[in-house]
């Protein structure tokens, strides 16, 4: 990073916590990160893959505008011809499928859903923005929702969202309303652009309500909770949001120093080396708090 841009490793470890970030080959695309992680899910849960009925994929970079990152993965995983969909909810997409495919769930429609968030925002980035180029990192993360009798499961999400603010953390070009144009590339504004004091200021207290919002809701305090795993953006956020609900660090997972934002991706990665370290036991109570662009923020809580 130091090559690319006037930065130093001091600077950034300072400021966010990001030691480290995976950045794709050129030639990979969005659905060829999904795979591997769908895979791995799949042979975690123990499941034959015919029994999968649903394929969500939540990504802010998808392999194009259409068809959708789910459709290439379902081909790739050579699956029956089961629905699959994209959603959009940037870095609380986990948090946003998760709802939708417990929705699924519980209406009866869906037994087995694969649920996967990948993203290559490296190709989103301009490599010239020292405020953004040193944060953001490539991966996916994948996880198995099924129905079952056994008590626990997703026990609670709330999904928030406020649109009036969507320029603070933005692609600006690329869709209808900014259709891609040598000007436009001129500008760089098919890259990723952020007013980095204003996102720190609302994260902190848009992922704080929805939290106390949702504990309160399920008559659960801050200690009920064995291990929070927030989205993985900035260590100062998530620092200010344990100390506002007094809660230590330790019980905060964090591996943001590894892979930078993963956006949709950072909460299943965690998740999946919160539970290879011993962080979370059967019947623990675990709860993830997202924030992203849209503006979008959510909680959930899941039982284990």
């Amino acid at each position: 990073m130091e090559k690319l841009v006037d930065t130093t490793h001091e600077w950034i470890t300072s400021r966010t916590g990001i030691c480290e970030r995976r950045i794709a080959e050129s030639n990979q695309c969005t659905s060829d990160l999904a795979l591997p992680a769908a895979k791995s899910a799949i042979c975690s849960a123990g499941i034959d893959p015919k029994s999968i009925d649903l394929i969500i994929v939540a990504t802010t970079s998808p392999d194009m505008l259409f068809p959708s990152t789910a459709c290439m993965l379902q081909g790739k995983l050579g699956l029956a011809p089961v629905p699959a969909f994209d959603i959009s909810a940037a870095c609380s997409g986990f948090i946003y499928g998760l709802h939708v495919a417990h929705q699924f769930i519980a209406n009866g429609t869906a037994k087995n859903v694969l649920f996967v968030c990948a993203e290559k925002l490296s190709a989103l980035i301009n490599w010239k923005d020292r405020s953004t180029c040193v944060l953001f990192g490539d991966g996916a993360g994948a996880v198995i929702l099924s129905a079952s009798e056994i008590p626990g499961g997703v026990l609670d999400v709330l999904l928030r969202a406020d649109g009036s603010c969507h320029e603070i953390l933005c692609v600006p070009a690329g869709g209808t309303a900014m259709p891609l144009t040598q000007e436009i590339f001129s500008k760089n504004l098919h890259y990723i652009h952020m007013n980095g004091k204003e996102v720190f200021k609302l994260a902190v207290k848009a992922m704080l309500d929805v939290v106390l919002e949702i504990l309160e809701k399920n008559n659960l305090q801050p200690s009920d909770i064995a291990c929070f795993i927030p989205h993985q953006a900035n260590t100062r956020i998530i620092e200010a949001l344990a100390d506002r609900l007094s809660v230590p660090m330790e019980r905060f997972f964090l591996n943001l120093h590894k892979y930078g934002n993963m956006s949709a991706a950072s909460i299943p990665v965690a998740l999946a080396e919160a539970l290879a370290q011993g962080r979370i036991q059967s019947g623990d109570k675990v709860l993830f708090a997202a924030f992203g662009g849209g503006l979008t923020w959510a909680a959930a809580v899941m039982e284990w």
